[in-house]
């Protein structure tokens, strides 16, 4: 069998996890001297330019991803059907180069800057006071006056 053949098998017979892997994309000149990477996985939120196609030239945010079909809809994208209703355009992600990452995910940022994500300390949230807590405070302080006691 041919390479390409086999190459195109795997891609098509691939599992979901490998799925997901696949869409990849470039990122920008800047960020890759940040992160020392040359690629990323993209998400929702990530904004794109996309490199060739026809809509060469249009940036935009990912609203969606499909795994299925190893591409993305980008905001702003949309064809018009003979109806006159719009929907989506899947663009591949090899098409695209992310310009600035939705920095949500904080496990996904500590991978891109080189860091173990598990061994990243956690932020503690402020402690807040519970109703229960608070009324009991104001209990030990009040104290309620009987009629027989003296000032």
């Amino acid at each position: 069998m041919r390479p390409t053949k086999m190459r195109n098998q795997m891609i098509y017979q691939a599992n979901y996890q490998t799925k997901s892997k696949q869409l990849g994309s470039a990122l920008s000149k800047d960020l890759q001297k940040k992160y020392g990477k040359r690629s990323v996985r993209v998400v929702e939120g990530d904004s794109v330019t996309i490199t060739r196609g026809e809509f060469k030239g249009v940036d935009g945010k990912v609203s969606e991803t499909s795994t299925r079909k190893s591409s993305v809809a980008i905001e702003g994208v949309k064809k018009e059907a003979t109806k006159g209703e719009k929907f989506d355009v899947y663009i591949h992600t090899s098409n695209l180069v992310v310009t600035s990452l939705n920095g949500d995910d904080r496990w996904r940022i500590s991978k891109l800057e080189g860091k173990d994500p598990r061994k990243q300390p956690k932020t503690e949230k402020p402690k807040q006071e519970t109703e229960t807590e608070a009324s009991k405070e104001t209990k030990v302080t009040e104290s309620p006056k009987k009629e027989g006691d003296k000032e």
